[in-house]
């Protein structure tokens, strides 16, 4: 008769390979129920795109280390108060956000932005990325991507804390104007206006340092 091998092993791989075809929000609900298990897999799901958003978003590895464990420590604290209705990673995403406007503000570089500029169009049709396509200069492709992840993250360290994060949403999460307002609880107005404002920071920071590596290369 041959060895029976590990039936537990097998059994967590198949739990957590079943896992990963749960939807977040099913997910979550069964770690309000006492899965951990189902929390680790959540964070393993969002864990790249949340490092990112906050690195990006931060400027400094240690600091997005920092408050990527605060977002799920907050997580773990706000689970009860959870709307089952909404999606999970918009609420995320938006606890993460927060969790840097505050590390941000105890540093002192927090800056606030009026805007008051008239918005025209369909508010609710446009994304990020229709913004991106119309107003940005499209990246040199002779940059090989880590060469454009770092004018990328130069150029987002140069606009204000304010746009960088609503830019910085939005990218991540690919979500409409309406959405983006119902997300952060601001005015549609409000995030249009951000958002283009937001939009025409990064494309004049972007062509600054775009073209301040072509100098260098010439040199």
């Amino acid at each position: 008769m041959g060895k029976a091998g590990n039936p537990s092993g097998v059994n967590a791989r198949k739990a957590h390979m079943g896992k990963d075809q749960i939807s977040d929000e099913r997910l979550f609900e069964r770690y309000r129920r006492g899965d951990e298990e189902a929390l680790r897999t959540l964070i393993d799901r969002h864990r790249d795109d949340l490092f990112r958003f906050l690195y990006r978003l931060l400027g400094d590895r240690a600091a997005a280390e920092d408050v990527f464990q605060d977002t799920f420590l907050q997580i773990h604290l706000s689970a009860d108060r959870f709307d089952v209705t909404r999606r999970f990673r918009p609420w995320l995403f938006t606890i993460a956000a927060n969790k840097g406007r505050d590390y941000l503000r105890k540093k002192g570089r927090r800056q606030e932005l009026e805007l008051s500029a008239p918005a025209g169009g369909d508010p609710g049709g446009a994304s990020f990325v229709d913004l991106m396509e119309i107003d940005v200069p499209a990246p040199d492709a002779g940059l090989d991507r880590e060469e454009l992840d770092a004018l990328v993250q130069k150029a987002l360290a140069r606009m204000t804390p304010l746009m960088r994060e609503i830019l910085l949403l939005a990218y991540f999460q690919r979500l409409s104007y309406a959405q983006v307002a119902e997300d952060l609880g601001i005015p549609l107005g409000t995030v249009k206006s951000r958002l283009h404002a937001a939009v025409a920071q990064f494309a004049k920071h972007w062509k600054a340092v775009t073209g301040e590596a072509e100098a260098s290369q010439r040199e």
